[in-house]
């Protein structure tokens, strides 16, 4: 490889929101983090370079954004994506958090029911409950080993009135890499009811090895005019700090209303030094992320085969896409106090305990994969031997 994967970089007292709150969050200082969804990699050294030149010019004035940043989007979609974005289809937000809040503000109402696909990332119900909506599960099944639709029962929350639903794909915490079957019949559903769709994508890029990622925008017209897509660089290409994401959109309406929402909390000013990155690593870093996925895809192989023949009880969920790894722990027979002591106390090692991801993650872990072999080596060492020994008292 090109790239050295294997560099172990101490991200430690670099006020790293993964490394360096490990005694605050978890009560002990020398835990592992494999939690939080950021990568322990460098990014792509064109997005670095972009950087230094950008703040080698001293002067750190308000932004406005380029032709070239759009140019750099729409072309990486069109190669990786074969999705034809037209420029006037995009707007950059903060986060993708911050659209997925926005949008269940703007086409919601207090009180309405917003559809979600459980177990999913946990923002999900706070952009729902902290805009006083309510969440409508839709939870997922698992068949063959993994996640899919029930689309009967996603049918009658549609059925009850439900007019908004935010699609996570590819899915996290599953890993589930959405056919254009699937997204063709929940389109058809969407459209017969009248249901906009949120639809976050930020791990499109993500799709591992075998797998290809499907714009849900991109089906057809007609369901790219009831979408909004949320979407960054920042999942690919690690760059989470520089707080960078974009909307993209074909409907007027939707777009209007989201463009207003912005402005009016100021938030439109382009970003001094991430719009440059966003568009070297679109670019410059697609040998990159290539290289990248061949060695995440060698983390699950490894993380699959080491827990299956070291800790026979848990089941793992084959990821599709994602650096993350979907664990079912329910054979430890541990509850969610359980689990959290065996990760921190007896382990030390921090995994994403699953109910967060709502009730149906209850009795799972999430492990981020995207880290030096090394590391996850020593990781599920540590959480292997010590579930042995804690489960054994």
């Amino acid at each position: 490889m090109k790239y050295d994967f294997d560099r172990v970089i101490d991200r430690r007292n670099t006020r790293s929101y993964k490394w360096d709150q490990s005694e605050k969050l978890f009560g002990e200082k020398d835990i592992m983090p494999l939690w939080v969804a950021d990568m322990d990699f460098e990014s792509p050294p064109a997005v670095k370079e972009a950087i230094l030149r950008r703040a080698e010019q001293g002067v750190y004035g308000y932004s406005v954004p380029s032709d070239s940043y759009k140019e750099a989007i729409t072309s990486w979609f069109r190669r990786r994506h074969d999705w034809e974005i037209k420029p006037e289809w995009i707007s950059d937000s903060p986060g993708i958090v911050t659209s997925l809040s926005f949008a269940v503000e703007l086409f919601t109402e207090p009180g309405d029911e917003v559809i979600l696909q459980s177990p999913v990332y946990y923002p999900f119900y706070d952009v729902i409950q902290m805009n006083d909506r309510k969440v409508a599960k839709n939870p997922l099944v698992i068949r063959n080993g993994r996640f899919e639709m029930d689309y009967e029962q996603l049918e009658g929350l549609m059925q009850g009135g439900a007019k908004l639903l935010l699609l996570c794909s590819p899915h996290n915490p599953g890993g589930r890499v959405w056919e254009r079957e699937e997204l063709l019949k929940l389109g058809e559903l969407c459209l017969r009811y009248g249901v906009t769709v949120i639809s976050d994508e930020i791990h499109c890029d993500l799709a591992l090895p075998g797998y290809e990622h499907i714009p849900f925008a991109s089906l057809s017209e007609e369901i790219a005019n009831i979408t909004l897509t949320t979407l960054a660089a920042t999942k690919t290409f690690n760059l989470p700090g520089l707080q960078s994401s974009f909307i993209v959109s074909s409907n007027p309406e939707l777009k209007l209303k989201f463009d207003r929402k912005m402005k009016a909390l100021s938030l439109h000013m382009a970003s001094y030094f991430a719009q440059g990155a966003v568009e070297a690593a679109y670019n410059d870093g697609e040998e990159w992320l290539d290289e990248l996925l061949e060695y995440v895809s060698g983390n699950v192989d490894y993380a699959i085969s080491y827990l299956s023949e070291h800790l026979p009880q848990v089941q793992v969920m084959h990821p599709q896409g994602t650096y993350l790894l979907w664990v079912d722990c329910r054979g430890l027979n541990l509850d969610i106090d359980g689990l959290k002591q065996l990760m921190y106390k007896e382990a030390k090692v921090a995994f994403n305990e699953g109910s967060v991801f709502g009730t149906e993650g209850q009795g799972h872990l999430r492990i981020n994969l995207a880290c030096p072999r090394s590391i996850l080596v020593e990781a599920l060492d540590r959480f292997c031997r010590a579930a042995v020994a804690y489960t054994a008292k």
